[in-house]
């Protein structure tokens, strides 16, 4: 059955709580509540999928599998073209809905509809452009014929923080080489994933090929689609401890997994670093979605001669930042997304206080309704505070002073993690030179942003396996298959 809609329906939470998507048809139903981080207010309420849905959904993703497989990749381009045009001309209705959902500033939330958009235009791009590989053997006894086919069935997974953007980024490359896929968004952030789908429908993607669910069990839902031996892919984006999970349960299978999971930031500037820059930068890295981003600078170290600037500045900035409603075009910090989270960011502050830590504004969950932390700077934090290795998720920036830089690459990999890094200096040698020592899958040199559909995002140690976004990040979802020619 397809939804027929007009222009404002986009913004409107009741009309995406049609789920579950399966096989193109939707099915109504309710079970779990959306709720609005800024109030605290019920939105809507979405299907609660069972073990049972999930296999449907991959008895409709092989239904449609060999005929999406066979379509030629120029068609699967400009649906996939299609669908970024829609979700441009609908953006400001999707920034809107996803402030609801999630709580970011509006003004962020345009920043994401825009970027996700950019992943259906960057695979639409993509898709005609998979090359092969010709070469003769080293012996020249035959050829080598190399040619990259569809991994298979794709099992999405997302996060709350993103619920636009990190769908496009796994759904994009997978239609593009072939794969058709079943999305299962967080449950705290659900309707933008079926306003996608409803967007996808329009743009003429085919029954089947992309199928959404919504769920309070992921774990035995997840395993089931794992364990089914028609799914070949596993694309996850969340926290490391369950990332760990899920390598488990698809070696049982052996799945392919791609993962991209937590983070913990540095954020380094130098003595000579261009101090507004900095600032700039670091407001960026740090309040990008209220600091609810795994690439968000966690960890602030400041060389001592700049140090004192830097934390006096940074407060001010953070001090006037307006904390309100996602949805009031004048904020500019919204409401963390649970009241957990919010319990989360006091603990690791209220920790390092106790620990010495100097608080310059912020420090304290604000009271009334929504889910509401301050921007917090706070210095003089010992290097071995939790604070210093925990995700903090949330407006906080610790900083710390460090003299050398050989302390400061010591302090920068002093963490499980390894997916994102800032380095902040007039010396470009120097700051190559400290990059390269610095582990970690990315690295933004004098500038606070480093996203970009064209690039390949990801990260080294426990921040995850393979990479999304950029030319290889449609290799991910295929597999190369050589042929041993003789001619």
């Amino acid at each position: 059955m397809s939804l027929q809609t007009n222009i404002s329906d986009y913004a409107d939470p009741n009309l995406h709580a049609h789920g579950l998507y399966i096989g193109g048809a939707w099915e109504k139903g309710g079970g779990i509540p959306v709720v609005n981080p800024s109030t605290g207010e019920i939105l809507a309420e979405v299907p609660d999928a069972s073990v049972a849905d999930a296999l449907r959904a991959v008895d409709a993703a092989e239904a449609a599998a060999a005929a999406w497989r066979a379509t030629p990749t120029r068609q699967r381009s400009e649906i996939l073209r299609r669908w970024f045009e829609l979700m441009t001309r609908h953006a400001d209705e999707l920034a809107k809905l996803i402030s609801l959902e999630n709580g970011k500033a509006l003004s962020d939330a345009r920043g994401e509809v825009g970027y996700a958009a950019e992943f259906f235009r960057w695979y639409a791009e993509e898709a005609p452009r998979v090359g092969g590989e010709h070469r003769h053997t080293p012996s020249g006894s035959h050829n080598i014929l190399v040619d990259h086919e569809p991994i298979g069935i794709s099992v999405l997974i997302t996060p709350w923080n993103f619920p636009a953007a990190m769908a496009t980024r796994k759904i994009g490359p997978a239609l593009a080489a072939g794969c058709t896929v079943i999305l299962k968004p967080a449950s705290e952030t659900p309707l933008t994933a079926y306003a996608m789908a409803r967007l996808g429908e329009e743009a003429g993607v085919p029954a089947g090929v992309v199928n959404v669910l919504t769920t309070t069990n992921p774990g035995k839902v997840t395993s089931a689609m794992l364990e089914d031996p028609r799914v070949r892919k596993l694309s996850f984006t969340g926290s490391t401890g369950v990332g760990r999970i899920l390598l488990a349960e698809a070696a049982k299978t052996v799945v392919s997994c791609s993962m991209e999971l937590g983070g913990n930031a540095p954020f380094v500037v130098f003595d000579d670093a261009d101090l507004n820059a900095a600032l700039d930068g670091a407001m960026v890295a740090k309040m990008r979605n209220a600091g609810e981003a795994c690439t968000a600078a966690n960890r602030f170290y400041v060389q001592a001669g700049i140090h004192d600037a830097f934390v006096a500045g940074l407060t001010e900035r953070m001090a006037a930042l307006k904390i309100g409603p996602g949805s009031d075009p004048s904020t500019q910090c919204g409401p963390m997304i649970t009241t957990k989270a919010v319990q989360k960011i006091d603990h690791l502050v209220s920790d390092a206080i106790k620990l010495g830590g100097k608080v310059h504004t912020g420090g304290a969950p604000l009271a009334g309704s929504g889910y509401f932390y301050p921007p917090t700077v706070i210095d003089n934090v010992p290097v071995d505070a939790a604070i210093a290795h925990e995700e903090i998720f949330g407006p906080v920036a610790p900083v710390y002073k460090f003299e050398t830089e050989e302390e400061a690459v010591r302090l920068a990999n002093n963490t499980e993690y390894g997916l994102a890094a800032y380095i902040y200096s007039q010396d470009l040698k120097r700051a190559m030179r400290v990059g390269k020592r610095i582990e970690t899958g990315m690295l933004g040199i004098n500038r606070g942003l480093m996203s970009d559909p064209a690039a390949p995002f990801g990260g080294v140690k426990q921040s995850g396996l393979g990479r999304e976004g950029g030319v290889t990040g449609i290799l991910e979802f295929m597999e190369a298959k050589y042929y041993a020619v003789e001619f």
